[in-house]
């Protein structure tokens, strides 16, 4: 190609260097997508006992799998539950997103945002406390690893859910002064009785609970999530008391401390101060 003046151009190296340039963006944006994703990958750490069991192919024998998403869900558990020394801490989860910054090292604060308890007693029943936050591209991976260690057969899986009333839909506004209050939801494998009224359209399950239940449907287990709608953001000992009910049906399963005491409690959790705080 010529000019007017009579310089000639190569159109067609311009057009290689275009095209090498476009390549080299395309590999190192390609590269960046791995790194992410890598980065993105839900990893379960286990104890050394409990790896050695998996890589034999053996999957943990569980009867009763309970799940708390939430702090109040997870402080329940600590309270009630957790603080008899009939717990092993057998593994915990790392999740590295944009809102959860874990992954890229094994810290004791990692190993608490989503930490797995089994009983000494009972080796059968296995505790998940899952405080951090879950990506929705991580919720699958998150829900098929856990549940590719554990055997389907005669597994129970109960969750326990927090959530915020605002994000209750119903006619009767009046509801909301009965705050905090359960609803549940359970998958068609599931034949026992909840304890609680069952959650009314159109509201839904959402998040890792709502990943976990369709997990379960699919492979035909028994499930149910029970949702706690409470009016306070924080860590409140009411909404805690809220859950009691939807584990005394697995009182044979673990032992379970109906009334903790008050150093456990102020451990855990902060009492609701029912008077105004208007000039604090």
């Amino acid at each position: 190609m010529a000019t007017f003046f009579g310089e000639v151009l190569s159109v067609y190296s311009r057009a290689v260097d275009e095209d090498e340039e476009e390549l080299d963006e395309d590999e190192e944006d390609g590269e960046i997508r791995r790194e992410l994703e890598e980065k993105r990958t839900v990893n379960l750490h286990w104890s050394p006992e409990v790896s050695e069991s998996l890589k034999s192919g053996n999957k943990l024998q569980c009867s009763d799998f309970i799940l708390a998403v939430g702090h109040n869900a997870a402080r329940f558990l600590s309270v009630y539950v957790l603080t008899s020394e009939n717990w092993d801490a057998v593994g915990h989860a790392s999740v590295w997103n944009e809102r959860s910054r874990a992954g890229t090292g094994i810290s004791s604060e990692e190993e608490t945002a989503c930490a797995f308890y089994r009983h000494k007693d009972n080796p059968s029943v296995l505790i998940c406390q899952a405080t951090c936050y879950i990506a929705e591209d991580q919720l699958f991976q998150w829900t098929e690893k856990v549940f590719n260690c554990l055997q389907h057969r005669d597994l129970n899986v109960t969750v326990l859910s927090d959530s915020s009333v605002p994000e209750y839909k119903t006619a009767d506004y009046l509801c909301y002064s009965s705050a905090p209050f359960l609803r549940s939801l359970h998958t068609g494998a599931f034949s026992g009785q909840s304890v609680c009224q069952s959650l009314e359209q159109p509201n839904i399950v959402t998040g890792l609970p709502a990943a976990v239940l369709n997990q379960c449907e699919v492979h035909r287990i028994a499930a149910v999530v029970y949702q706690c709608y409470s009016d306070v953001t924080g860590p409140d000992s009411v909404a805690m008391e809220t859950y009691k009910p939807a584990l005394t049906k697995l009182s044979k399963s673990i032992q379970f401390d109906p009334s903790p005491s008050t150093d456990v409690l102020r451990k855990f959790a902060r009492t609701t101060n029912i008077q105004s705080n208007l000039y604090i």
